[in-house]
């Protein structure tokens, strides 16, 4: 009986080559490694120095790479208990020091997190990644993230990417946030809000 655990690695930093184990596939979906690559090649330098907002963790890959990659520091809000328990594991594996996990409902600890970095002098980047699948009680889980960014009002956001199934329709304008660009691939797609000019 094959017990392989999936597992995905760090790509490039100061942890480059670190293997993260992933929570099982029928409950999160890893951010594939063509998509990780191509959110870094677009935040390049700018991650450095920036607070960076997982929101959806699952096993905390994109913020852990942010961290390798010369985040200050990451925050990663996961509500499942079994990708929660693995989330910690790789946070341990890689910087514990530098990552503050918690587990929760992502609606209510984001909004928190943002209050709670309000007067932070650097800069955010908030990741939201909701579930694909629409498990039950799903069903409104993009507008209700939507719904999420349009009510920040926290001035020291420097981006929001929003990870989403490639066929769903994006907003132009999310509160003060407009659409920059989307890539799409496959069945995935990255879109990439900034402060409204």
């Amino acid at each position: 009986m094959k017990t392989d655990k999936p597992t995905t690695k760090i790509i490039a930093g100061t942890h480059k080559g670190k293997v993260l184990e992933l929570p099982s596939l029928d409950v999160t979906r890893s951010s594939k490694s063509m998509l990780k690559e191509s959110l870094f090649n677009v935040l390049q330098f700018d991650i450095i120095d920036k607070i960076f907002i997982e929101s959806f963790a699952g096993s905390g890959s994109v913020g852990l790479e942010a961290i390798s990659r010369g985040a200050t520091r990451a925050y990663f809000i996961e509500l499942d208990k079994n990708s929660y328990q693995i989330l910690l594991k790789n946070c341990k594996l890689v910087d514990i020091e530098k990552c503050q996990t918690i587990q929760g409902n992502t609606f209510v600890q984001t909004p928190l997190i943002l209050d709670f970095l309000r007067n932070s002098k650097d800069e955010i980047v908030l990741y939201v990644d909701p579930p694909f699948d629409y498990r039950e009680g799903m069903e409104d889980i993009y507008k209700k993230s939507f719904h999420m960014i349009e009510e920040i009002t926290a001035t020291n956001i420097f981006m929001i990417i929003v990870e989403h199934v490639s066929s769903l329709e994006i907003p132009e304008v999310l509160g003060k946030f407009s659409l920059d660009k989307t890539r799409k691939f496959g069945k995935s797609a990255l879109s990439y809000y900034s402060y409204t000019k």
